[in-house]
């Protein structure tokens, strides 16, 4: 039987910091968690609360899932992500995505427009300056050093970074959700971040995976609810799935509610959408179907979700990330999959 790690998804924070997420490290670093993440959107970032956690913890790994690629320069994400990694003795996870234009052209100000070109680039630049074997050039349009623009001065250097990196290796993953991308993160990245998986459906990301490197690693986020109500039990992954689904993306340029129409269920995608829209959001959750809703997620009772946990064995996900602090709930699936 297959092994799964597991790992806890911190998030970004809402209107306040989540309340003691260092006692959830700890439990989780207790319990045999491997990894716990920490994300952005458009309010906390995701560097500072994980050097707090990292100094509270001695052995969980630490990563960003996701840092936004808009938020900071290469350079600069190499510089957090090395500087991260010594301070851990080398437990850090630099997990990087684009977002989407909404965030990336409202909030950082910055051109959308060739994501997997713009991604591409920002990675190779990252492996520049922790392989420091040479001063850091690129001659990308995207992300050009020295920087050679038309108000450029001319005096820019190349330069390698003054502290020298703890792993050369360190490890890059990637969040995607179209098929370009996910192949994309096989081939340049360490590890990736879906969206939505599927252990019923194989074939949705079996082409994109086909040139896994051996150790690639593939961490899904996925809300786990015990109860024996299972229609109780799946309704905050619905209501994650209305809100994704229905807002998160413009009406015509939504990621993931166009991966929920390629994972096979386009029509009731497009209904969430235009009830969202509507401003009817009860309408919109109500609206998710309970079998996608149940398959990307581990709802039910615990023997239930026992038995589920084998067909994510069967897949090429090597972690399952738990979005709660809840400290009995992480217990319960230490005690599940591990036993």
């Amino acid at each position: 039987m297959r092994s799964l790690k597991l790992g806890v998804q911190l998030g970004y924070w809402g209107a306040l910091p989540p309340p003691d997420i260092i006692g959830t490290a700890q439990h989780a670093e207790r319990l045999g968690y491997d990894a716990i993440f920490t994300a952005e959107a458009w309010g906390s970032d995701a560097f500072t609360p994980l050097a707090w956690i990292g100094s509270h913890t001695s052995r969980i790994r630490l990563g960003t899932a996701i840092a936004q690629l808009s938020a900071r320069t290469p350079t600069a994400a190499a510089m957090a992500a090395l500087t991260m990694d010594h301070l851990s003795q080398g437990r850090m996870i630099l997990g990087l995505g684009v977002s989407g234009p909404q965030v990336v052209e409202g909030w950082y100000g910055q051109p959308f427009g060739k994501p997997m070109a713009r991604t591409r680039e920002y990675v190779d630049i990252v492996r520049k300056v922790l392989r420091r074997k040479e001063p850091v050039t690129n001659a990308g349009p995207h992300y050009p050093l020295p920087y050679d623009g038309p108000d450029a001065s001319g005096l820019g250097k190349p330069l390698k970074p003054i502290t020298h990196p703890r792993r050369a290796d360190l490890p890059i993953w990637l969040g995607a959700e179209g098929p370009k991308n996910v192949a994309m993160a096989t081939e340049i990245c360490d590890g990736w971040f879906p969206l939505y998986f599927s252990p019923y459906r194989p074939e949705v990301y079996a082409e994109s995976l086909q040139n896994m490197k051996p150790g690639f690693e593939i961490a899904q986020l996925v809300i786990a609810n015990i109860d024996d109500d299972l229609e109780r039990a799946l309704y905050p992954v619905k209501a994650m799935l209305g809100f994704y689904i229905g807002g998160m993306g413009a009406a015509k340029r939504n990621f993931h509610k166009n991966l929920m129409g390629r994972m096979g269920f386009e029509p009731e995608a497009d209904r969430i959408q235009q009830l969202f829209f509507e401003g009817k959001r009860d309408e919109a959750i109500a609206a998710v179907p309970s079998q996608f809703a149940d398959e990307i997620s581990l709802c039910g009772s615990r023997e239930r979700v026992r038995d589920r946990l084998q067909a994510w064995r069967d897949t090429p996900v090597t972690s399952l990330l738990l979005g709660t602090q809840d400290a009995k709930l992480l217990e319960t699936m230490a005690e599940l999959t591990f036993s």
